[in-house]
């Protein structure tokens, strides 16, 4: 990943009993130093394209169809506000139905949930949507019109009480990793015409100031405990 090598390094006291002496460094990436986009810019639409990943896609892949390079992955990521990249980015399907049966194994087909269908009365009116996670003798009533009087004004009906089975639906844990699959198949993605100026930023965020532990822009020295300083 690219990203490993926007972040600037630091050296600390080296930690191995090999050392040559006390006062021996290690070089490291300096993890702490991490970047984000800011939140306030992450509902502005014209800096984000949605994007849709296809089978089998991964961020490399992406990258390379996006911004024509693979080493961008940490872009794509980064932009798609992915923290936990085994957990957030979507499964291929043979991945995913190995994951199903790891986790759940003989139970994949048991009812996860239930969720509502989809009611509309006789006017097209809806009347309860469907998609909502209720109990499985969840059950709803309503009444509708059907007619007008000589004043005009609407007749009702007796209320309507549809039968559990027109109202509720069982989803099995394997169909609700696939819907929870699926959803992370939609992320926004930085417009290419925004990469630029992104990766100058970001390169301009990681360079460090001067303080105590500079040595220079990329690179900072922390303190050597086993030096002692003589009195």
């Amino acid at each position: 990943m690219g990203y490993f090598r926007e972040i600037p390094n630091l050296e600390y006291q080296s930690p191995f009993s090999n050392r040559l002496s006390s006062s021996s460094y290690v070089t490291a990436k300096n993890l702490f130093r991490r970047m984000k986009i800011r939140d306030d810019l992450q509902n502005i639409f014209t800096i984000f394209n949605k994007f849709q990943v296809a089978q089998g896609a991964r961020p490399d892949t992406v990258a390379e169809e996006l911004y024509g390079k693979a080493s961008l992955d940490w872009v794509v990521i980064l932009s798609a506000g992915i923290v936990n990249l085994r957990n957030d980015w979507p499964l291929s399907d043979k991945d995913l139905y190995n994951y199903v049966e790891e986790v759940y194994g003989l139970d994949r087909n048991n009812i996860h949930h239930h969720e509502t269908k989809e009611i509309k009365d006789a006017n097209d009116n809806l009347i309860l949507p469907s998609g909502k996670v209720v109990d499985s003798d969840f059950t709803i009533s309503y009444i509708e019109i059907i007619g007008y009087d000589e004043n005009g004004d609407p007749i009702y009906s007796n209320p309507i009480t549809p039968t559990s089975s027109n109202t509720v639906v069982g989803v099995s844990n394997y169909e609700y990793e696939i819907i929870k699959n699926n959803k992370k198949r939609t992320i926004y993605v930085l417009r290419r015409e925004y990469l630029q100026q992104f990766l100058t930023d970001m390169r301009n965020e990681m360079i460090y100031k001067e303080s105590s532990q500079y040595v220079n822009d990329k690179l900072i020295r922390t303190e050597n405990t086993r030096i002692t300083i003589p009195q």
